[in-house]
């Protein structure tokens, strides 16, 4: 299936004078990902803010759930601020040397933020995807962990590597 969206994305590229375009829809994840699976962390420094509900890992972090990886130099995590969900993490913001690992699938960015609950990753800055030997590039993805699709926007770049040629 991605080989079809990639081909037809190269036609579509193609069409209009060049192998560069603004946006581009592509699917991502060809692992299920289960949002509701705990989120672990471990990093060389935790600061943790009891008055705004945040914790800052720096240094070497790992985020770990389920399946999906995500390193980065610095990862901000902000926690629910409702009664009911209270522990619960909101969403987590990663800057600096951002890898973000899903099964075949891997981007590198800038930086990244992960809301939880709408299980979306939105990756800026100098974005890199590969899947297998295809790649692509742009300045921002957004990836729906529920949907297995992203979007990449942003003077958006690909090499697609047909199966044969490997």
């Amino acid at each position: 299936m991605l080989l079809r969206i990639a081909v037809a994305f190269l036609v579509i590229a193609l069409g209009s004078g060049g192998a560069l375009a603004q946006g581009a829809e592509i699917a991502f994840g060809t692992l299920t990902h289960d949002k509701s699976q705990p989120v672990e962390v471990t990093a060389e420094q935790l600061r943790v803010d009891q008055g705004d509900g945040s914790a800052i890992f720096t240094g070497d972090v790992l985020v770990g759930q389920g399946d999906m990886r995500l390193s980065a130099q610095k990862v901000l995590v902000i926690y629910a601020k409702d009664d009911t969900a209270k522990g619960r993490i909101a969403r987590m913001e990663a800057t600096g040397e951002v890898l973000l690992a899903l099964g075949q699938e891997a981007a590198e960015a800038q930086s990244a933020i992960y809301t939880i609950d709408s299980g979306t990753i939105v990756m800026t800055g100098d974005v890199l995807l590969t899947q297998g030997q295809s790649s692509i590039t742009g300045q921002r993805l957004v990836v729906n962990l529920d949907s297995g699709t992203g979007t990449m926007e942003g003077r958006v770049r690909t090499v697609l590597t047909p199966e044969g040629s490997r």
